[in-house]
């Protein structure tokens, strides 16, 4: 190797070895910046009291759209052809979204579920089929507490793709009760124990006011149908214990509640 080679190579290396140098520094410059960026993007979208979940996630999306760039930059300084490189990038994020189609259709339905909030956190909630309590709600699916503290994970678009029944929605619910009283039993008297039972129990609101009435003629039984209003958290408690309380006061008041009755007939003599 004669002088001249040695003084070509040289040059050469320098050359590409201050490529590298400045393809480091652009990406610890743009890591950085990414960083910054991404911490100021969320910043931003906290102040105007956006959702945690989908400011986390925007959030990752712009780091890693920033991170992409800069890559691609640093390899361009290289004296590497990117156009080629993108197309690469371009071609390897289909095939991954192919092959992720389920979960990208669980993340869009998750992306709605957060946007539009059916329900959140804490709710009692039937979705496919499906009743308990909101533990959490994710990108890709929405984990339940059923009431028998069973651990449900339920993918997004399966309760997108349903309908949603959320009882914790409203501050109030309505008991519907039906209640059955004998034919020879006094209806007033019937009717005003519910009310006086009604009226007792502090759970129940004024307003919208009680309903008791008579509903039905059935074939045993005069059915009464009872309509109070109580606060949600307090839908169940109130129902049971009413129930209760009504078939206690109807027996110590002599009043009957109908049910069927079988009747055996014996053969008769040959």
């Amino acid at each position: 190797m004669n002088e001249q080679t040695a003084e070509i190579i040289i040059n050469k290396l320098a050359g590409y070895g201050l490529k590298i140098v400045a393809a480091i520094l652009i990406l610890i410059a743009g890591l950085w910046l990414a960083k910054r960026i991404e911490a100021l993007f969320v910043k931003t979208l906290a102040k105007h009291e956006f959702d945690a979940t989908l400011t986390r996630f925007f959030g990752n999306i712009v780091h890693g759209a920033i991170v992409v760039f800069i890559v691609i930059a640093a390899i361009g300084k290289l004296g590497i052809e990117t156009t080629s490189f993108a197309a690469v990038v371009a071609s390897a994020g289909l095939a991954i979204g192919l092959a992720l189609q389920g979960s990208l259709s669980n993340f869009a339905a998750g992306v709605l579920l957060i946007l539009f909030k059916p329900f959140k956190v804490g709710d009692a909630v039937k979705v496919s089929n499906e009743t308990g309590i909101v533990v959490e709600v994710g990108l890709l699916a929405t984990e339940l507490k059923t009431f028998d503290n069973i651990k449900l994970v339920i993918p997004n678009s399966t309760i997108m793709s349903g309908a949603i029944t959320n009882f914790s929605a409203n501050p109030t619910r309505r008991i519907d009760m039906l209640i059955g009283v004998s034919y020879g039993d006094d209806l007033n008297k019937a009717q005003q124990i519910i009310l006086d039972l009604i009226k007792a129990d502090e759970r129940i609101l004024a307003e919208p006011e009680p309903q008791v009435m008579v509903s039905n003629l059935g074939e045993s039984s005069v059915d009464f149908v009872v309509r109070p209003w109580v606060n949600s958290p307090d839908f169940w408690s109130t129902k049971c214990d009413l129930t209760k309380k009504i078939k206690e006061a109807f027996d110590a008041e002599g009043i009957s509640i109908p049910f069927p009755h079988v009747h055996l007939i014996k053969d008769a003599p040959s």
